[in-house]
Order: structure tokens, then C-alpha cells, then sequence
């Protein structure tokens, strides 16, 4: 069993798992994409570093962690549950066991640019079928996205409903069981609450939707494991602990300023908080931090 998971392979998660290195603890980090930073072509306000594309600048965090013997890997977490002693992260390869984890994932500036997305956000649109799965038993509802993130979240809510509809909003899925509507997606529509999707050729009514597009972030994760929020922002201590034992989280995902200096400092935070948690001392200042 690890020490640590770290998801995530920008700077708050690579710079979590270097300082656990140096600290002796084994960690295991799982990455699949390279975030919002690597769709910037210059960043130039680095110490020890001329200009540098975002891309690049990840690159060369995942060599200098595998230099020092981390193992990166490049695999799209779908799932973590919580053990109470130790936790349980399913990937769309495998399952890992570690004691902490740490979520650095980034959060997406916009969960789906579509119109009445921020409208009927909680009010008939979802992020968990873990967490509201309940609250559309025996109802009609629609699952958005394609692929492994899909396919998991599809298992849990079969739970409640087998009345599924499942919206790829352009991309290429098929499913056996449900029907599968490929349409680009437009609009959510009602009035108090979510009542239809539309898209480019139809209406379709709905009680429900839930959205499983690509794969989960730090939020989505999050809310499956009850971690406390607040405006969409993971709630930490000063040492980057979630109210959720031995579940730290760093980066954009714990809000703040959006820049990498603050990632970096994150994740020594992060590094040095799960040091002492694996060494059953308390932080001393276990006050959580917006």
C-alpha cells in the first residue's frame, strides 16, 4: 500500500509528490490530461525560469518526478472511496490502495458551456449519481458523456432508474441497453427546474440530467466522498486536509489566485500536512481555509 495517490500531474500534484519523495514516503500519481495549464503558450513568472509553454512546463514536473523515482501514470481516475483507515482509487485500468490522497486535478473554468447550464445547475442538473441519484427513482433522466467515466456513473444510477437516456452531444458512443442520441447539444430548458434538453434536431423531456463528460474532477470526486465545499472550492486547513481524514486536496480545485507559484506552494503544504497525518501528529491549527 502507498503512502500517497496523488491525482492529478500539474504543478500543486507533482509538487505534493516531489516533497513527499524528499520526505521518504512512497506515491503513486495518476494523471490523465494536462490541464488548463497546457493550453498556455508563455508563462514567465517562474523563478529559475525564461519563458516556458504550459505543456512543456508539465513535461518536464513528470521527468523530474520520474528521476527521483516516482512513478506517474497515465491513467483516468473514475472513483475513490474511503475506507476509514486507508482509501480505494479505481482508474479505468485498475484499482490502488494508499493511505492518503491527494486531489490536484484543476478545476474547468466552464463544466459545459451550454445555455440554462448555470440556470438549472442543482435544480435538475447534477455532478454525482452517487450523491442525487435518489432523488430521480423510477423517473426519466439523461446521462451526458461517452466512455469509462460514463459506463461508472451509468452503473450507480441504474440503481434508481432504468428510464436512461444517454446524450454524447456530438462524439462517438453505443450502448446496447440504452438509447443513445449523438445530436450536438443546445440548450437546457424549464421553468423552476430542469424539464427538457434540447439539441440540434429535437426536445427531449426530462426530469433529470447528469453529467459524466470525459472524466471526473476534483469536484465531482469530492462530492462523492462528502468533502465539505464552498462556491465550487474543496474546503482545507492550513495544511490542505479536507474535513474527510487522510483526503488532502491543492491547486486550483482549493480555490484562491489561479497561478502556479500558489499550486507549488500547495503542494509542499500538501506533502508536509500528509507527513505528519502518516506520523499521527495533529497540525496544530486544524482551522479550514477558503
Amino acid at each position: 500500500m502507498m503512502d500517497a495517490i496523488v491525482i492529478g500531474v500539474g504543478p500543486a500534484g507533482i509538487s505534493t509528490a516531489i516533497n513527499l519523495r524528499k520526505l521518504n514516503r512512497s506515491v503513486l500519481v495518476l494523471g490523465k490530461d494536462k490541464g488548463q495549464l497546457s493550453n498556455l503558450d508563455v508563462i514567465d513568472n517562474l523563478y529559475g525560469h525564461g519563458p516556458i509553454a504550459g505543456e512543456q512546463l508539465i513535461t518536464k514536473g513528470i521527468m523530474q518526478s520520474r528521476q527521483l523515482g516516482i512513478e506517474v501514470k497515465n491513467e483516468s481516475v473514475l472513483n475513490i472511496e474511503d475506507l476509514s483507515g486507508h482509501f480505494v482509487v479505481t482508474t479505468t485500468h485498475q484499482t490502488y490502495e494508499a493511505k492518503t490522497v491527494v486531489l490536484a486535478t484543476g478545476k474547468p473554468r466552464v463544466q459545459i458551456n451550454l445555455e440554462g447550464y448555470q440556470t438549472f445547475k442543482s435544480k435538475g442538473i447534477h455532478l454525482c449519481t452517487t450523491c442525487d441519484g435518489l432523488f430521480y427513482k423510477n423517473k426519466k433522466v439523461a446521462l451526458i458523456g461517452n466512455g469509462a467515466y460514463l459506463e461508472h456513473e451509468l452503473e450507480t444510477l441504474e440503481n434508481y432508474t432504468k428510464d436512461i437516456m444517454i446524450f454524447t452531444n456530438g462524439l462517438p458512443y453505443t450502448h446496447k441497453k440504452y438509447p443513445v442520441i449523438k445530436d450536438k447539444l443546445v440548450a437546457f430548458i424549464g421553468e423552476k427546474r430542469l424539464t427538457h434538453i434540447k439539441t440540434t434536431n429535437d426536445s427531449y423531456q426530462v426530469n433529470g440530467v447528469f453529467l459524466a463528460i470525459s472524466h471526473p474532477m476534483a469536484t465531482e470526486l469530492s462530492l462523492k466522498l462528502g468533502v465539505l465545499m464552498k462556491d465550487d472550492n474543496i474546503v482545507v486547513d492550513n495544511f490542505m486536509q479536507t474535513n474527510i481524514k487522510g483526503l488532502f486536496a491543492a491547486g486550483d480545485c482549493v480555490g484562491g489566485m489561479l497561478q502556479i507559484p500558489k499550486a507549488i506552494h500547495d503542494g509542499f503544504m500538501a506533502a508536509h500536512g500528509i507527513n505528519q497525518y502518516l506520523r499521527g501528529s495533529s497540525h496544530g491549527n486544524n482551522k479550514y481555509s477558503y
